[in-house]
């Protein structure tokens, strides 16, 4: 082998390589075109090849070197390029595509929202009315602590936040996570589970409001519950979303409703649990503070709400070159 023709021959290809690489580096992959970024990928596997054939052919130390670097250059923009591209779009998820998606899905989030306030105003009702129903559903440990010692039952939080607020993010996950696998029961399990919550924050507040004590409980769930609460509202519309699939496929068949609905309902999950691992650390550590004014409480959970809100009906608007 003409080793100089070789080189000649070989070399542009090398120097666009090394072009690219180079925009690649400081600008990011923006930078580049649909074709350029197709042809950093081509230009690698040809000047990996160069390489293997350098050193066969004892071109020459620093050849070889230059040739070594260029693709271990390449390799990283594409490679590690790739799954710094994984996190950009983890980023641009909860960014832009979790607020879209709420939006998509608002029609079974506000019918998981309305079953959980109705179950809320039965329950306030039926407890006001009747104190034998408020046993159903509240456990008799806690309405003895209200009724009884006229004190709420949040002081056991603290002097164990780390661990009150880890098994407080784990028991909301596992309810959110049976409001959507409840979806595959035609939505009956769903439907159950917010009632059911809705019935006991009903009796609870009717619990705390017959013994002056609706103020401090209320303090203690607007900062938590602002997350929480919408975390599960968001985890019943995923499972009902699910039910739509199996009983009403529409024009799709079934199975393809429920790929379709199903990643939708996923992609709210992935949205919901950074919530409910916020709203767990917030209730382990804010919520049942005593040092923090329970004016200040309300505060913060209405300016959480607020965020929420504006956070929930973002809009992208993207610009294409």
């Amino acid at each position: 082998m003409n080793i100089q023709r070789w080189i000649a021959r070989r070399e542009p290809n090398w120097q666009r390589l090394d072009a690219l690489l180079r925009q690649l580096e400081h600008k990011g992959l923006k930078s580049l075109k649909a074709a350029e970024i197709r042809e950093v990928a081509s230009l690698y596997r040809s000047v990996a090849a160069d390489l293997a054939r350098a050193r066969t052919q004892q071109v020459g130390n620093i050849l070889i070197h230059n040739l070594q670097s260029l693709t271990t250059r390449a390799y990283t923009q594409i490679y590690q390029g790739s799954r710094r591209q994984e996190w950009q779009a983890v980023w641009d998820f909860y960014l832009w595509g979790f607020p879209a998606v709420i939006q998509k899905t608002f029609p079974y989030i506000a019918t998981a929202t309305a079953l959980f306030f109705v179950g809320l105003l039965v329950g306030w009702w039926y407890a006001w009315q009747d104190p034998t129903f408020m046993s159903l559903i509240v456990p008799e440990s806690l309405i003895s602590q209200v009724r009884d010692k006229g004190e709420l039952w949040m002081g056991s939080i603290v002097g164990i936040e780390p661990l009150a607020s880890s098994g407080i993010m784990i028991n909301n996950i596992k309810v959110s996570f049976g409001a959507v696998a409840g979806g595959m029961t035609a939505g009956a399990f769903t439907t159950y589970i917010m009632v059911f919550n809705g019935l006991l924050i009903g009796a609870i507040a009717t619990l705390v409001g017959q013994n002056n004590l609706a103020y401090p409980f209320w303090a203690f769930v607007f900062p938590h519950g602002a997350l929480e609460l919408p975390a599960i509202f968001f985890a019943g519309g995923a499972g009902l979303l699910l039910a739509k699939a199996i009983l009403f496929p529409g024009k799709y068949r079934r199975g393809d409703a429920l790929k379709l609905y199903g990643s939708q309902a996923v992609q709210l999950v992935f949205g919901i649990v950074p919530m409910l691992v916020v709203a767990g650390i917030i209730e382990g550590f804010i919520s049942p503070n005593p040092i923090i004014p329970d004016p200040l409480k309300y505060l913060f959970g209405l300016g959480l709400f607020i965020i929420l809100v504006i956070y929930c009906n973002r809009k992208h608007t993207s610009v294409t070159r």
